[in-house]
Order: C-alpha cells, then structure tokens, then sequence
C-alpha cells in the first residue's frame, strides 16, 4: 500500500506569473489562471493544500467575449435588502470595474471553501498595463485561448 505524499508547507515554492488579458477569451483565460493558483500542474499538487502560484492579470479592460455577451451577459449583485437586486450587463461592468469581470470568473472556477478563499487572495488583477509588483519579478506567460494549444 502506497501513501499519499504530503509536501511540507515551508517546502512548496510559490513563484509569481504575469498574464496579459488583451483579446484573451475570458472563460479560456480564466481556467488556465484558476490551475496555476490552485497549483494543479505542479507535480507536488495536493487537493485539500495550497499549493499554487501567485498571479498577476493586467489589462483586464481589454478582454474579451464572444458572441453577443457583450450586451446579454448579466452580473446581478443584492444588498440584502428587499428589492436590493442589481444587475449590470457585461459592457457596463466593463466600463466601471474590468477588474471585477476577471475576479468574478476565476473565483467560480476555485473551491468553495475556505481553501478558496485563501486561493483567491493570491490573485492580484489590473485593469491598465501597470501593476506594483515588480519587486516580485514576475514571469511572463501567454495564455492561449484555441484549445490544445499552449
């Protein structure tokens, strides 16, 4: 009987990747982002451990959707009060907070826990081309959004 191996938590590197959202699907682009946070191309990989990098998304602004998303795709939010429903088509949330769109899409694709929500706070996304993490030297990936190829 073969044991399961638990990487020691000081052992696991956490490296930083940079992501250049522009004309990048966001479902494609999302999933890729939600592996590398939740560390599952990495050969210590552990379900119920963080074992994922960190990643930094700039140019949320420019991403993009297809089809007619643009204008039928809603965000719908609720205060918690009654009638507190709002809801935002996609363009619009893009005009006021592109970051959010990003955010909103990766965070459903991560675990419903409190690993999640650890998982979350390693993922810092931009709307412009500028980030304050330099200090981190973060590597730049290109994610492909066609199938198969990356």
């Amino acid at each position: 009987m073969t044991k399961t191996y638990l990487p020691p938590q000081q052992s696991i590197e956490r490296d930083w990747y940079l992501v250049d959202a522009t004309d990048k699907r966001l479902g494609r682009l999302a999933t890729e982002v939600a592996m590398i946070l939740r560390g599952k191309k990495k050969p210590e990989f552990t379900p119920h451990m963080d074992t994922g990098d960190f990643v930094i998304i700039i140019n949320a602004e420019k991403v993009a959707v297809t089809g007619k998303k643009r204008t039928q795709k809603v965000y719908r939010r609720h205060s918690g009060r009654p009638g507190g429903m709002k809801t935002e088509t996609f363009a619009k949330l893009q005009q006021r907070l592109p970051e959010r769109i990003l955010e909103h899409a990766i965070k459903g694709m991560l675990p419903k826990n409190s690993l999640g929500k650890q998982l979350f706070t390693k993922l810092k996304v931009y709307a412009g081309p500028t980030h304050p993490h330099a200090a981190q030297l973060p590597k730049e990936i290109t994610i492909s959004t066609i199938p198969g190829e990356n």
